[in-house]
């Protein structure tokens, strides 16, 4: 589901990820593109992770980008 997320929303998400991940850099995340498994192997690559670490990280990310996402939209209730 989170891989369907990053790339609908890639664009979206980029400045987000750059903040969340400070050692990628513009062409990492160009290179990224929105695609998980590339995304996944930088994150290996960059900061050591496991295979399931990096994919539990993104996982976690994307998660919480939908998050506020969804916070940001709802209207305010009003009593």
């Amino acid at each position: 589901m989170n891989q369907d997320i990053i790339e609908g929303k890639w664009k979206q998400m980029r400045g987000e990820a750059r903040a969340w991940w400070g050692k990628l850099t513009d062409d990492d995340l160009d290179r990224a593109a929105g695609k998980f498994e590339v995304l996944a192997g930088l994150l290996q690559e960059k900061y050591g992770y496991s295979r399931e670490k990096a994919a539990n990280e993104i996982d976690k990310r994307v998660t919480e980008f939908e998050d506020s996402l969804k916070t940001k939209t709802q209207p305010a209730v009003v009593k």
